[in-house]
């Protein structure tokens, strides 16, 4: 009796290489899910970020105009109009650099790298060689 259930427990080799197939081909489209879960959300974060920034600059470039019209009709008083404004205008052309020069570095380093999809993956092959030998 106890030969007998011996020899049902014992699986022949094809079989496990089928079971081996078949669970490799199921860890290969979790991992392919996981990469498009893991890039929609990088990509949605950075659309957000693109969309904020568009807005912020737009209602910044309204707010900015009624400034330096203020600030150009104030040192009028003092200054010739036509240097207040050139003085005005160079003061906000280096600000505009700046933070034109911050936003784009800030893009650029953004990291689109599936880093969580990679790391499971060198676990996956591991496992997969480990299984194999």
């Amino acid at each position: 009796m106890a030969q007998q259930q011996t020899v049902k427990e014992e699986r022949s080799l094809g079989d496990l290489f089928s079971e081996l197939a078949e669970g490799t081909g199921t860890l290969v489209r979790q991992e392919v899910a996981l990469a498009q879960v893991e890039l929609a959300q990088k990509a949605a974060d950075v659309g957000k970020n693109v969309g904020f920034l568009a807005v912020g600059g737009a209602i910044g470039y309204a707010a900015l105009l009624s400034v330096i019209t203020a600030v150009i009709v104030g040192l009028a008083y003092f200054i010739p109009l036509w240097l207040a404004a050139l003085i005005v205008g160079i003061i906000v052309g280096i600000v505009a650099f700046l933070l034109i020069s911050s936003a784009l570095k800030a893009l650029k380093n953004t990291d689109l790298k599936p880093r969580q999809t990679v790391a499971t993956l060198k676990e996956d092959a591991k496992w997969l060689k480990n299984q194999v030998s």
